[in-house]
């Protein structure tokens, strides 16, 4: 699994907050860039590359709001979460449509914070990854447009299913794919009996990717799968 831990920018001016927040979320394996005002925010969002942004509403200098938009203007894929004293239906609705993905109401739990990133991580992953169709795994090339799985010596011709379960994989490679995420785009359905052919799948994948010792498709018992291979 790769070592590469997510990047986060933190825009909030409360500096007790701000340094309790920073401190649980690199605990919990997030490299966290903070700034203590929106035009900060906004610098190091040009002068850096992010994974997602946690914005207060409430900043000096430049609202979360006017950020959140400035940053919409420069990508329109990275989540953006705010943080927010204010309930009101009215604002939250303005940030959304302004470009945020969710808001976490003050007081919050870092559990329910980190909960809010993990989801959104593993959305943007999934959007990033879903137009890729060729793949390096390992030794072998995969090409999910023609079917075909190969290395220097040898090319496999994949079924259609069999080219669907890998692209799940190596799309995520290093990260679980669940099992019931797997049945129900590929199969169409999370029913025991179908989960027992996709094991038959599992099984087939590995007999064509045995030739490369470093490739895996590790087997994480009543969640789901793996890819590994090495690199």
């Amino acid at each position: 699994m790769s070592s590469k831990k997510p990047q986060l920018l933190y825009i909030e001016d409360d500096e007790v907050l701000s340094f309790v927040t920073k401190d649980n979320l690199e605990m919990n394996h997030f490299e966290v860039h903070h700034c203590g005002d929106g035009e900060a925010g906004l610098v190091a969002f040009q002068n850096n590359k992010f994974d997602l942004c946690i914005i207060d509403v409430m900043l000096p200098k430049m609202d979360g709001y006017s950020l959140a938009k400035e940053i919409r203007k420069r990508n329109q894929s990275i989540p953006i979460l705010f943080l927010t004293a204010k309930s009101l239906k009215e604002d939250r609705i303005h940030g959304l449509k302004i470009g945020a993905d969710d808001y976490i109401n003050k007081p919050f739990s870092i559990e329910e914070l980190i909960l809010k990133i993990e989801i959104f991580l593993k959305r943007k992953s999934i959007d990033t990854t879903v137009e890729q169709d060729v793949f390096q795994i390992g030794i072998y090339h995969f090409n999910f447009n023609n079917l075909t799985l190969g290395n220097e010596t040898k090319t496999s011709n994949l079924t259609q299913r069999e080219a669907d379960l890998l692209k799940m994989l190596a799309a995520s490679k290093g990260n679980i794919v669940k099992r019931e995420e797997i049945l129900e785009k590929i199969w169409g359905e999370n029913d025991y009996f179908l989960g027992r052919s996709m094991d038959v799948f599992i099984s087939r994948l590995r007999k064509y990717l045995k030739g490369d010792p470093a490739i895996k498709i590790e087997n994480i018992h009543g969640v789901g799968f793996r890819l590994i291979d090495g690199l």
